[in-house]
């Protein structure tokens, strides 16, 4: 019995943390105001450790008190109840989830290919710039100067064949707000350019104070493209006047896209580009007079709005937003990803039929964080012909 009631403890405390977070999430997946989230992920994290006393205190009074489910009161079966449903979080739901993380893997995905490059020691120097989160960039074991540039070859059945090996540089969630500094940026986005991309998609988030704004033209200015850049803004963009933010993308021949789409020739083909900023940029875009039977690509900040993306046949949708979870515990991954799907999009290639979903990792962060989860920049390479075999 006392085995037994000591299982009921590690998984009422694991399941409970697990309840919580998932709340957490479907909250940061939402249009909330972001003063109310802070609060909401303090609170959150009161309400997990203040559940771990008490389960801790319910444990301790099994043994000191000779107490048993049965005879512990209501208010110890309430206990004892909410800890039995936790246990089938803990035990029951997180493996399934780690199963079917393992067990996922996109047909669509050909190559990736990936070149780490620690810009600390590039530079001779941390890079940490000012600011008031400084602190965190200089932990011991945070990756966020150590940046991972990855090359995925992705197979999409509509492909046009004249677009066989084209290229799209997918660059999300940069965060300008002092840290990391702009020297970090520059040899990142130097590497960037290196690529020489047909494409350029900017999926938000470039902004995280209402000062950075000035990083905008001088670091994304070194940006250079074949045919075309788009862009989409992100969460963190509308809090620090958005309108800003597209003027100085606009200046730069940067197509702020907004809820909106945009029809461009390349190689002789059409290409439909839409720009999805939901849910803090409403109405959806609307794709009426969108020509039929042409391959569409679309922007979206976030990965949640996949939905959408299959429900207008959208070929290939690139999203940003979850940083890869930012913190990734070994075997259990990502803990805290502000999505409606939780970790399901952390990052990666997803096969959502009829669309392919990629979804970068981005470069930084409001919280200059990184363990077990380096930044990432994604040079996509479109193929064409027929499809893979399992």
């Amino acid at each position: 019995m006392v085995m037994a009631e000591w299982w009921w403890l590690i998984g009422a405390c694991v399941g409970h943390a697990v309840g919580q977070v998932y709340c957490m999430n479907q909250w940061f997946g939402g249009n909330w105001d972001h003063h109310l989230q802070k609060v909401l992920r303090f609170s959150h994290g009161l309400v997990i450790l203040a559940g771990w006393w008490v389960f801790a205190d319910y444990f301790r009074s099994l043994f000191s008190e000779g107490a048993s489910p049965a005879t512990a009161g209501l208010w110890g079966q309430v206990v004892w109840g909410y800890g039995l449903f936790c246990c089938t979080l803990a035990f029951g739901a997180l493996p399934a989830d780690l199963l079917g993380r393992w067990r996922r893997r996109s047909r669509a995905l050909l190559h990736n290919h990936t070149r780490t490059v620690d810009v600390a020691a590039e530079l001779g120097y941390k890079p940490v710039g000012h600011g008031r989160r400084a602190w965190a960039a200089r932990l011991p074991g945070n990756n966020i100067f150590q940046v991972d540039f990855t090359e995925k070859a992705l197979y999409l059945p509509r492909l046009p064949a004249a677009w066989d090996g084209l290229s799209i540089l997918h660059l999300t969630d940069l965060h300008f707000h002092g840290v990391p500094s702009r020297d970090f940026f520059r040899v990142v986005l130097d590497v960037c350019r290196d690529w020489d991309p047909d494409l350029v998609a900017l999926t938000g988030d470039f902004v995280d104070s209402p000062w950075h704004h000035r990083w905008i033209l001088p670091l994304l200015g070194r940006l250079r493209w074949r045919v075309a850049a788009f862009a989409v803004i992100g969460n963190h963009d509308t809090w620090f006047d958005p309108r800003l933010v597209r003027r100085r993308l606009a200046r730069l021949n940067i197509d702020a896209l907004g809820n909106h789409w945009r029809l461009i020739e390349v190689r002789g083909e059409p290409l439909v580009v839409i720009g999805h900023e939901g849910p803090w940029v409403e109405p959806a875009p609307d794709l009426r007079g969108c020509p039929d039977g042409v391959f569409q690509l679309c922007l979206s900040h976030t990965p949640d709005n996949i939905p959408w993306a299959r429900h207008h046949g959208i070929d290939l949708m690139l999203a940003g937003h979850n940083h890869g979870g930012q913190i990734r515990l070994p075997v259990v991954g990502p803990v805290f990803v502000p999505s409606r799907y939780g970790r399901r999009y952390d990052g990666g290639v997803y096969d959502e039929g009829p669309t392919v979903l990629h979804v970068c990792r981005g470069l930084s962060g409001r919280d200059p964080l990184r363990y077990n989860c380096r930044p990432e920049v994604t040079k996509i390479i479109l193929r064409a012909g027929e499809a893979p075999r399992d």
